[in-house]
């Protein structure tokens, strides 16, 4: 069924501003990517934004095919999630606060998280799928336009949310050009480990 140019713009525009908050906002994923931006450049950190966003959109995806109702149905299957999130955000964490200086690295140290690392993580990652669950509960249209809503919302989010999660990655950038020591690259990895293992309060509370 197509949609008329008035439910086009009704369904767009509040479905737009969401992907941008949700996107935009401060999360595990935009804390990883000013690491990763910084300790490894914009260039080097494009595949962990593209694993991010197909992530996503492969999680909104399986949301719509009613995975989401299994969270209705078995609440602790969401505490599940939240564990299994939580003890990798622990391990990412660990392994950004112990993140020697780029010059003292070694060549298994110096890699940004790939891909599928990337995408994968979006399936342990809570905040994502409040994101999906949220975003379909609420603007998908019923009846015969169901379909076609479903796949105008999952595109919105992900037109919106790379460029956004791009700008964390850009923030690192420019951080990492301002660590000029061994010392301050030391500080800066223990912070963002820090703020990356913090997240886990978020996904608990």
């Amino acid at each position: 069924m197509e949609l008329s140019g008035y439910e086009l713009l009704t369904l767009m525009l509040p479905v737009l501003l969401f992907s941008f908050s949700m996107s935009v906002t401060p999360g595990p994923n935009n804390v990883m990517l000013t690491a990763s931006g910084a300790n490894f450049g914009f260039m080097r950190s494009i595949p962990h934004m593209l694993g991010i966003t197909v992530g996503v959109m492969l999680l909104m995806s399986a949301v719509a095919l009613g995975l989401g109702v299994l969270f209705e149905r078995w609440p602790a299957l969401m505490l599940v999630l939240k564990l299994l999130g939580s003890a990798y955000l622990l391990w990412l964490g660990w392994k950004i606060f112990n993140s020697p200086p780029p010059e003292l690295r070694t060549k298994t140290q110096s890699r940004p998280l790939t891909f599928f690392q990337a995408a994968l993580f979006q399936f342990v990652n809570p905040k994502a799928w409040m994101m999906a669950i949220s975003a379909l509960a609420s603007f998908t249209l019923s009846g015969d336009a169901f379909i076609a809503s479903v796949i105008l919302i999952i595109l919105a989010m992900a037109i919106v949310n790379l460029p956004s999660i791009a700008l964390w990655a850009s923030f690192g950038v420019l951080l990492g050009r301002i660590l000029k020591t061994p010392r301050h690259w030391c500080t800066f990895n223990r912070l963002m480990g820090g703020l990356t293992a913090s997240c886990v309060v978020m996904i608990l509370i």
